[in-house]
């Protein structure tokens, strides 16, 4: 980390890079780019791959230099599978050559990414994957198997995905982590229309797809290490993102009561304080894991806070919905279309209490975070695992 970089040169660079590329005038591809290039996109990572290998803090010094100058920025939302999981590893595990292939066009959104990881037979216990990868004899790869719950992979150019490459060990050492290209004729992506009457995931079958071994993130049997900090970091994005206060959920509810007093009751106002209460003191508590990520690589911390996400939602939606009575029981549109975002504050109410049931199974089911914040937060025993030992191809299925 460089000692030199500080607010007051963090600031100077902002200024440098708006004044050679005003907003106004510059194209916003042109200008992600250069704000890449200037080591302005995250500026902990390292110079030459969108940062100056700064303090994280710093970063929010920029984006409150842009925000002011009117700067577009990269859709987050669209592309968050790719900043918050795929951008992570690629820097934790990739090679040079991967870094400075991936992250720019990532960054800057040039490319989507999303997530090969769970599948019909491995979704809470995901170190059971069946997907297979073998290598050839020209030290490439081959994959077949089949994913699900895939987020955005009907627009997606990448995908990180994790493969048994070896079913002779047990099932959490004979898996490798892949980057797979979407665009692989052997790629079959195919919508999975929920209740909310969108498709927004999707299920994807691998045909003899060709991985390059130069795609392969860390070594051979070791994906699932790998996939770790992919996970640790999904769960801080999808739980632990900045929002102002009464931002997300607790917003439109709170607006609704204040504009709308006729609707108010005793017990709904007693329960919308608690909720009220209980959504800011998970993002403050967001914030303060975000400083600690200034002193290393998200922990286990991460699935508490997805927790407290994912029950938050669902309890403020149901709120909601209560609240607005036989309106909240109306629903805008139910017309089978393919999103390339989640947008739960710009939607009505029965569209947010729908899509919040999946709050708590993706990005790990809360039962599955239960017992890591058991384990790895509290120190409590694990569960007794009969399956450690036992390679994946003798196992049960």
């Amino acid at each position: 980390m460089s000692p030199a970089v500080d607010a007051t040169e963090v600031r100077r660079r902002t200024h440098e890079l708006l004044a050679a590329h005003p907003p106004a005038t510059t194209g916003r591809t042109d200008f992600l780019k250069a704000r890449f290039d200037a080591g302005l996109a995250w500026v902990h990572y390292p110079e030459g791959l969108g940062g100056l290998d700064a303090p994280r803090s710093l970063q929010q010094v920029v984006d409150a230099e842009l925000a002011a100058a009117d700067a577009p920025d990269n859709d987050p939302r669209r592309i968050g599978i790719g900043l918050g999981m795929a951008a992570p590893t690629i820097l934790g595990f990739g090679t040079d050559e991967q870094k400075r292939r991936f992250l720019r066009p990532l960054w800057v959104g040039e490319e989507v990414w999303c997530q090969l990881f769970s599948e019909p037979g491995a979704g809470s216990d995901l170190a059971a994957l069946a997907t297979r990868a073998v290598q050839g004899e020209d030290g490439d790869w081959t994959a077949d198997g089949q994913k699900v719950w895939t987020s955005s992979a009907h627009v997606a150019r990448w995908a990180i995905l994790i493969a048994r490459t070896d079913p002779d060990l047990p099932k959490h050492r004979g898996i490798s982590y892949f980057i797979c290209d979407m665009t692989d004729q052997g790629v079959d992506v195919r919508p999975l229309r929920q209740i909310t009457g969108e498709a927004e995931f999707n299920e994807v079958f691998l045909s003899g797809v060709r991985i390059p071994d130069s795609h392969r993130l860390g070594p051979v049997g070791e994906g699932w290490k790998v996939a770790q900090t992919t996970l640790m970091n999904e769960r801080v994005s999808i739980g632990g993102s900045r929002i102002p206060r009464e931002g997300g959920m607790i917003g439109p509810v709170s607006t609704t009561w204040r504009e709308r007093p006729g609707l108010r009751t005793h017990d709904t106002h007693q329960r919308l304080l608690t909720l009220w209460v209980e959504a800011e003191v998970a993002r403050v508590t967001g914030e303060r894991l975000r400083q600690q990520l200034v002193a290393g690589q998200p922990g286990p911390e991460g699935s508490g806070m997805k927790l407290a996400f994912a029950r938050l939602n669902q309890e403020i939606s149901g709120l909601e919905v209560e609240l607005l009575g036989d309106e909240g029981l109306l629903y805008g549109d139910w017309t089978m279309v393919r999103p390339e975002l989640v947008d739960f504050t710009g939607r009505d109410a029965g569209y947010r209490y729908l899509r919040s049931k999946g709050n708590s199974i993706e990005g790990g089911t809360s039962e599955v975070l239960l017992n890591i914040v058991a384990e790895r937060v509290l120190g409590l025993p694990a569960e007794p695992r009969n399956d450690k030992d036992v390679a994946w191809k003798d196992l049960s299925r």
